[in-house]
């Protein structure tokens, strides 16, 4: 099983960052995962990039589609700036869902996490990122995540709190698990 994690903050100290490295401490034995590292890399969203008059897109958009193509599940772990997702998540996601029909995104099990300095936990960027995921074709989970209280809320890579560590660990279980379902 292999799990392909974006992470929608490109800071390399940011919280999503440690809140992905605390879902991939959850992961059994013989589970694989690739935290993508070149979301920034992405060109914006353009259909005339996307095979337009070429028939090819972008290296680093062809790289990323291949890498959800081979992983059996995805996980995103989103910071909320202005009320939603970051842009850089979203523009992401518009590529894993085209081309329509033949999306690499298209039936994947995905979840999502999120964690932010307000008590809200990132809610309105997890919520669109569910509702993104859906539209795009993931098969999504509908329960989310979300880690309150900025750097408080963690030592190194680990949460403080061993109720929200431990809800982290149902959800990346409840992922795998619908991975294992639609592989059997």
């Amino acid at each position: 099983m292999h799990v392909l994690v974006l992470v929608g903050s490109l800071r390399a100290g940011s919280l999503n960052r440690r809140l992905a490295a605390v879902a991939l401490r959850h992961l059994p034995a013989g589970t694989t995962a690739t935290v993508w590292p070149d979301l920034g890399r992405l060109p914006h969203y353009d259909q005339d990039l996307d095979g337009g008059l070429t028939g090819t897109v972008p290296e680093s958009v062809a790289a990323l589609r291949t890498a959800m193509t081979a992983a059996d599940a995805l996980l995103v772990v989103t910071p909320e700036y202005n009320g939603s997702l970051p842009g850089v998540l979203k523009n992401a996601l518009d590529w894993l869902s085209r081309p329509r029909g033949q999306a690499s995104i298209a039936g994947k099990p995905a979840a999502v996490l999120g964690a932010s300095l307000s008590g809200y936990a990132a809610r309105w960027a997890r919520e669109d990122a569910v509702r993104v995921l859906r539209v795009a074709g993931a098969d999504v989970l509908e329960e989310t995540v979300g880690v309150p209280g900025g750097p408080a809320a963690f030592a190194g890579d680990l949460l403080v709190e061993g109720e929200l560590d431990h809800a982290v660990g149902d959800l990346v279980g409840a992922l795998l698990g619908r991975a294992q379902a639609l592989a059997a």
